[in-house]
């Protein structure tokens, strides 16, 4: 098991990794929307979706894995009304990084960290990780 953490995304606000890596699986926490050069959070959530699906491909490359090794993404949000923008961000990540869509749950919750819309996780698994 190996401990992953990168300056390329947010340090984690609690007691806990970026990642995990276990064998071939690259399990991350999950991500909140921060913006890694300013320590802003956006207002919106179409910026929100976009800066935590972005610090998750920063914690993946620093693990050598890429957006195509993902297979299942778990999103928080604080409101489901906004699934339209949140796919429409989610699928414009996926098809611009050349990779299919993992599995994938949505989940609406009443509350995030520092107030923020949604927090998404990823499980990747590279079949010949070194």
């Amino acid at each position: 098991m190996k401990i992953i953490n990168t300056k390329n995304a947010p340090y984690p606000i609690g007691p806990y990794s970026q990642a995990i890596q276990f064998d071939n699986f690259l399990i991350t926490s999950g991500q909140i929307p921060i913006d890694i050069k300013s320590g802003m959070i956006p207002d919106n959530i179409d910026k929100q979706t976009f800066i935590a699906l972005k610090n998750i491909k920063c914690i993946l490359q620093e693990s050598k894995y890429e957006i195509k090794d993902i297979i299942k993404i778990t999103i928080f949000t604080i409101n489901l009304k906004n699934i339209q923008i949140i796919n429409e961000i989610y699928k414009n990540f996926f098809l611009e990084n050349k990779s299919s869509f993992p599995a994938r749950s949505c989940v609406e919750v009443q509350a995030l960290p520092k107030n923020v819309k949604i927090e998404i996780e990823a499980i990747a698994y590279k079949k010949n990780k070194n």
